[in-house]
């Protein structure tokens, strides 16, 4: 893939996902640099937080990876105000270990909108990119991250020890193989 266009928007029943773009940093340098916000991700994310943090981030891995084809990231945004990004969801094919990611403006958490964005990653994941396995490892702590892996139909398959902007901490690691997410569509479309 050489084109980031080539990436198409998502909606869901109340959702935007947007490809993101370089005109997005702004809007993310304001929600993303909020302890709330980072404290469960993984330590390569810089704390403090930068002044260019996005910009640079977005600039200099996102849209790269993007382009390169190993990496898939969306903007969130409500239906009801489409201009005002309040979150990204990210699907990841060059870490075998972490092929999802998310955050949300914690202004917007407690509404359902992360289990619909990633519903949404999810789909594209297996039915447009055909992948085998979904991984996604996030800290013990972060239970509401975890909610939204059990609500999906991923199963926790270990427990180990990894590095997050607030320390080492216990770590869950989800999957889900594409059989069981076809399988779980399936259950879906007929009941």
């Amino acid at each position: 893939m050489s084109d980031t266009s080539l990436i198409p928007e998502l909606t869901t029943a109340r959702l935007v996902l947007r490809p993101l773009r370089l005109d997005d940093a702004d809007a993310i340098q304001r929600l993303f640099a909020q302890w709330e916000v980072v404290r469960f991700l993984a330590n390569k994310v810089p704390w403090p937080y930068p002044a260019d943090g996005a910009r640079w981030y977005v600039e200099q891995v996102a849209l790269p990876a993007m382009l390169r084809g190993q990496q898939w990231h969306w903007s969130i945004r409500t239906q009801s105000e489409p201009d005002r990004l309040i979150g990204m969801v990210s699907l990841m094919d060059d870490d075998p270990g972490n092929n999802r990611g998310f955050w949300l403006d914690p202004a917007c958490h407690g509404r359902g909108y992360m289990t619909e964005a990633c519903a949404a990653a999810t789909g594209y994941w297996f039915a447009v990119l055909g992948k085998p396995l979904l991984r996604a490892p996030k800290a013990v702590a972060n239970t509401a991250s975890s909610r939204i892996s059990a609500r999906s139909g991923m199963r926790l398959v270990r427990v180990e020890e990894r590095d997050y902007v607030s320390g080492r901490l216990p770590s869950e690691i989800w999957e889900i193989t594409r059989e069981e997410w076809l399988a779980r569509q399936a259950a879906k479309d007929s009941g």
